[in-house]
C-alpha cells in the first residue's frame, strides 16, 4: 500500500474557515548544528498559493529547496528572515535563542498576522493566537514554506563560510557533527563561528557524533 499524501493546507483551511485570514508559518534551521548560526522565517500564504512540491526542507533536493525558495519569496504574502550568531547563542542558550528568534521573525513580518502555527513546541509571547503542531513542517504548508526559507538560508551562508575556512567542509556538512567535521575539529580546533558551548566543539568528538540533522 502506498504512503498517503499529505494535505499540507489542511491546518490553513480550517482557520480561515474560523475567520483568520493572515496565517503564519515559524521553522528554523540548524538548531543541532555545531558551527555557524540559527536561521528562522515566519511565512503568510495566500489561500491561492500552489503547493505543487512544497514539503519539509529536510525531504528536498537542494534544487527542489531553490526552486521552492524562489516560489515562496515571489508568491506569499509576506516572509521575514532573521538569524542568530554562534556567540550569542553561547551566551544566551540555545532555545532560549531559539525561540527569540522565532518571534522576532513574526514581530518583523511586514504584514501582521492573526494567528501563528510552529513546529513542535510553543513560542509563547505573541499577541495573537498560536498553535504548535507536531512535525508542522511536514504537514502543515505555511510552516514548510519557513522551513524551506531558513533552511536555503543557512545553506548560502555555510557555502561562504566554507570559502572562509576550507578546512571545515561546511559545504558538506552544514556545521554539522559529521566524523569528517569531528576530524577537523581535532585537527584545527574551533573557528570563529564554532559553538564553543556545544560538546564535541571544546571536549572532543565523542559527545557530538549523531548530531546530525541562521545574524
Amino acid at each position: 500500500m502506498g504512503a498517503v499524501a499529505v494535505d499540507l493546507g489542511r491546518y490553513e483551511r480550517e482557520l480561515r474557515a474560523q475567520g483568520f485570514s493572515r496565517i503564519a508559518g515559524v521553522d528554523e534551521a540548524g538548531r543541532g548544528a555545531l558551527a555557524g548560526p540559527l536561521v528562522a522565517a515566519a511565512v503568510i500564504l495566500p489561500a491561492g498559493f500552489d503547493l505543487e512540491g512544497l514539503a519539509d526542507s529536510k525531504a528536498l533536493t537542494p534544487a527542489a529547496r531553490e526552486e521552492l525558495y524562489g516560489r515562496i519569496i515571489a508568491g506569499a504574502l509576506a516572509w521575514s528572515i532573521r538569524r542568530c550568531s554562534p556567540g550569542r547563542i553561547d551566551r544566551r542558550g540555545l532555545h532560549r535563542m531559539n525561540l527569540w528568534l522565532l518571534r522576532r521573525c513574526v514581530r518583523t513580518l511586514p504584514i501582521e498576522p492573526d494567528y501563528v502555527l510552529t513546529d513542535g513546541f510553543s513560542v509563547g509571547r505573541l499577541p495573537v493566537p498560536t498553535l504548535s503542531i507536531r512535525k508542522g513542517d511536514a504537514v502543515v504548508a505555511s510552516v514548510a514554506a519557513a522551513s524551506i526559507l531558513a533552511k536555503v538560508t543557512r545553506d548560502r551562508i555555510m557555502d561562504r563560510y566554507h570559502r572562509r575556512f576550507p578546512e571545515y567542509g561546511f559545504d558538506r556538512n552544514r556545521g554539522y557533527g559529521t566524523r569528517e567535521h569531528l576530524a577537523a575539529i581535532r585537527e584545527h580546533g574551533p573557528c570563529p563561528i564554532h559553538r564553543r558551548s556545544f560538546g564535541g566543539v571544546e571536549e572532543g568528538p565523542d559527545a557530538a557524533l549523531g548530531a546530525e540533522e541562521e545574524a
